[in-house]
């Protein structure tokens, strides 16, 4: 008797220990459940899918080629998960900061970066972010990511960041 009444404790205990998942989205979103808080959602803190490393939205550089400003295809997921998670957080803002290599004239690197930079912002806008949540600036050549003077470095350094209000 008391060997039933184990194992019937234990396929109680089990089947209430159990847990559903819900679906993730390309993006790593989960659809709400209203009537749980953040952390019992998750069994415990939730982690920020800006800084999440398994969601799409930690990723925040967009490359160009050499002397070029659009938006591969590669990249159009990432800034488009982006857009839309500025449109479901209407309290966020980003900043988009261009950069080029250091070849070229300071000027001429400067005007290249904020191509980069307002070309990211058009792919979000597009896709209906507002405007005010972005702003486009060009850093030119003057913080590269890389300090090489090889094609290796000046890849790393045409690029587009993305940043968050506060980071």
């Amino acid at each position: 008797m008391n060997r039933i009444l184990s194992v019937v404790l234990v396929i109680l205990l089990s089947a209430c220990a159990s847990e559903t998942t819900k679906p993730t989205d390309e993006a790593g979103y989960q659809p709400e459940d209203a009537s749980l808080s953040a952390e019992d959602k998750a069994g415990g803190p939730t982690l920020n899918p800006l800084t999440d490393p398994a969601n799409i939205l930690s990723k925040r550089s967009v490359y160009f080629d050499f002397d070029k400003y659009l938006v591969k295809d590669e990249y159009k997921s990432m800034v488009l998960s982006h857009a839309r998670y500025l449109r479901e957080h209407s309290n966020a803002s980003v900043r988009l900061e261009g950069s080029a290599d250091e070849r070229g004239s300071r000027e001429y690197n400067l005007a290249l970066g904020q191509r980069r930079a307002d070309s990211v912002k058009r792919v979000m806008t597009l896709s209906g972010t507002k405007e005010n949540q972005i702003e486009s600036i060009s850093l030119g050549e003057e913080k590269p990511r890389a300090v090489g003077h090889n094609e290796a470095s000046w890849a790393e350094n045409r690029r587009a960041d993305i940043r968050y209000q506060g980071e």
